[in-house]
């Protein structure tokens, strides 16, 4: 069956664009396009869709307060947030709002459409960018005071424990912000296997999302680290 998804954008361009690009795949179904907030998420009422690619800067009602109405229903969609802005404030408030994944209108045509298919098996997926930010800003308000400028705090292996080596690799990965495909291709496994590797990892860890992996492969030190003054939040 063919994933449905509603698109949600005040650019019609946009909408024309993404209609045409689902339009083209086996698996991908537009089941319907809202141009603001209030809009889509009386469609989603109407048409269940399994996906909300939604925009965050809108009329009426922006993508956040659509997507935490959207997310409230029952049986409810995946939402993507597809946005420009990649500001702070919109990605912890699309995130709180229940968005399952949040991209920036600058990644390739083709990720966006691996992100869809992403969230609609139940993944969570972050671009890479911000996903370093989010950790960046966890490290800085969950560590003591930043060590000495060209020290690096001491990795804490038990974070690892009952991790196998295979385990270990797409959990570095992850931190990267990867998605399950991309980790089957850099480790060149099948999707599905790189899928079962995510899930205990999930178990084992007892993560709640992709970002929770993510921060547990920094602090065990399987990621570049940097002091988060190194990288400043955008206003």
């Amino acid at each position: 069956m063919s994933v449905r998804v509603l698109l949600v954008d005040d650019q019609p361009l946009m909408l024309v664009g993404l209609g045409i690009l689902i339009g083209d795949t086996d698996d991908l179904e537009v089941v319907g396009q809202a141009g603001d907030g209030r809009e889509a998420v009386r469609l989603v009422r109407e048409l269940r869709p399994d996906v909300v690619v939604m925009d965050i800067r809108m009329p009426d009602m922006d993508g956040i307060e659509a997507t935490r109405q959207a997310t409230a229903e029952p049986d409810p969609p995946k939402v993507l947030v597809l946005t420009t802005f990649d500001d702070d404030e919109y990605v912890y408030g699309a995130l709180r709002a229940g968005a399952s994944g949040f991209l920036l209108k600058s990644m390739a045509l083709d990720a966006i459409l691996g992100a869809i298919r992403v969230v609609a098996a139940g993944d969570a997926l972050i671009a890479p960018s911000v996903t370093r930010r989010l950790i960046a800003d966890f490290a800085g308000t969950s560590r003591p005071a930043a060590p000495e400028p060209d020290v690096e705090p001491a990795a804490d292996p038990r974070l690892l424990a009952g991790i196998t080596d295979r385990e270990r690799e797409v959990l570095a990965l992850v931190g990267q912000g990867l998605s399950n495909t991309e980790i089957a291709e850099r480790l060149v496994i099948s999707a599905a296997t790189a899928k079962t590797h995510v899930a205990r990892l999930f178990a084992k860890l007892e993560a709640r999302d992709r970002v929770h992996l993510a921060i547990v492969a920094f602090e065990a030190g399987l990621m570049p680290r940097r002091r988060s003054g190194l990288m400043p939040r955008r206003r």
